[in-house]
């Protein structure tokens, strides 16, 4: 239905004149005939107040398909910053009905965790800053410190609270019960090599080369991090050098390379192959986790200046390739590019 006849309907339905409705929307009842009878369309600002009036949601307005409701829901989840209260119940609500369809099930399913997620995300940052407050108030108090761990992710000293035991547990299933799916492998494997378990992850990976999907690249490379699991840095060394000859100009490899070289706090190293990667990356708009990498290990190295600068980088992509305006993504790359470039002044 039409979004001008869908007000008409819902406006009726409420028992509303357009004089009614116009006065709670601050605008004259003209600007609602018009759009009633299709020669105007509603300012996209009056959206979630003409959705309030009636009682719907902004999705409800324009009388989407479960499929259009599902894409909008995984563009909101991934662009903004924070989804209000009431659009997330609502979301909420229409997902876990989706998840009794077994035609949508797999997809609601994941859009519900990415919902949690998202709504987590912003929660952990409240978190953050509340436990840095406190901490700052009073900093010989042990109280916040591990909730900033779960927040940012900050280290573990006890080995019992740092280790991957039960997520490696839940990958090893999933890929016994998938025995010709490789994705398992990859996270099995991951996991595996945080806690230094190089025995398994190597055995993991001898199942992982025989199944199809399987990118040889990530061999080599999985191979260097099962050497250095092993504190054998100098073998692991070799492993990746011979992979940039053989896998010569791969955007892909030389960004694990560029991990490889991060993970050994080998930074200019690093920085080179992020560079690469980036530039080599043939596909449109580029990911720039390569450059929020070159970022944040100038902000680390002190380089205040230089990390703004490949910010600037950031934005620049954001605005340009990906066709951002006014997302949670592009405010947040505005603000790191602010506040290095405050930091750079103070020094």
């Amino acid at each position: 239905m039409e979004l001008g006849m869908k007000i008409r309907q819902l406006r009726n339905r409420a028992g509303l004149t357009q004089e009614e409705m116009a006065d709670r929307l601050g605008i004259t009842a003209q600007s609602v005939s018009k759009w009633e009878n299709r020669a105007a369309m509603p300012d996209i600002t009056l959206l979630p107040s003409i959705a309030e009036i009636f009682g719907v949601t902004i999705d409800d307005l324009f009388d989407l398909t479960r499929e259009q409701r599902m894409r909008r829901i995984a563009s909101r989840v991934e662009w903004d910053a924070e989804i209000p209260a009431d659009e997330f119940r609502d979301y909420e609500d229409f997902l876990t009905e989706q998840t009794e369809d077994g035609e949508a099930r797999t997809e609601a399913l994941s859009l519900l965790a990415e919902l949690y997620h998202s709504r987590m995300d912003a929660d952990a940052k409240r978190v953050s800053r509340y436990a840095r407050e406190s901490m700052e108030a009073e900093p010989g108090v042990k109280r916040c410190q591990w909730l900033l761990g779960r927040a940012e992710g900050a280290a573990v000293w006890d080995w019992n609270a740092g280790q991957h035991s039960r997520v490696i547990d839940f990958f090893r299933g999933l890929a016994r019960e998938h025995p010709d799916t490789v994705s398992p492998y990859y996270y099995l494997i991951d996991n595996l090599l945080a806690d230094h378990r190089a025995d398994e992850a190597e055995a993991a990976l001898g199942i992982m080369r025989t199944l199809p999907g399987m990118k040889p690249m990530m061999a080599a490379v999985y191979e260097a991090h099962i050497a250095l699991a092993r504190f054998d840095e100098e073998a692991a060394d070799r492993i990746m050098e011979a992979g940039l000859e053989e896998f010569a100009g791969d955007d892909g490899f030389l960004f694990e390379t560029a991990q490889y070289y991060a993970k050994k706090a080998d930074y200019e190293r690093a920085v080179r192959y992020y560079e690469e990667a980036y530039e080599t990356d043939p596909e449109r708009p580029r990911l720039i986790d390569a450059l929020e990498a070159v970022a944040l290990i100038r902000e680390i190295q002190g380089k205040y200046r230089e990390a703004a600068a490949v910010w600037d980088r950031i934005v620049a992509s954001l605005r340009d390739e990906w066709g951002c305006a006014e997302e949670a993504v592009l405010a947040d790359a505005l603000r790191e590019r602010t506040r290095l470039t405050e930091r750079a002044r103070q020094e």
